[in-house]
């Protein structure tokens, strides 16, 4: 396994992840590209842990992966009942969490 072909996949994932919370106004959109970033950086912690041997990169990997998944069902709660309220998952009509 080639270190640089893992940084390389894992910069391009986050990369993508970038690309799609900046241009795409869909909330499950959004909440997909923020995953496909924390799991870029586990890809990283992993490709890390691998090549020095240290066993650590592994905890940080089950860390993100307890916050994305709180995220997730935070995220998604949110999502359905804007979506219950407004009929619409577009970001730019959720005006009303401003005040």
């Amino acid at each position: 396994m080639d270190i640089s072909l893992m940084i390389f996949i894992s910069m391009a994932m986050f990369a993508v992840g970038v690309i799609g919370v900046l241009t795409k106004r869909n909330a499950l959109i959004f909440f997909l590209s923020i995953e496909l970033m924390l799991n870029a950086a586990n890809l990283l912690f992993v490709t890390f842990a691998y090549h020095w041997g240290n066993m650590t990169g592994l905890v940080w990997v089950f860390f993100v992966l307890v916050v994305a998944a709180a995220e997730a069902a935070v995220g998604l709660a949110l999502i359905i009942n804007l979506f219950r309220s407004k009929q619409v998952v577009d970001v730019d009509q959720y005006n009303e969490l401003r005040e």
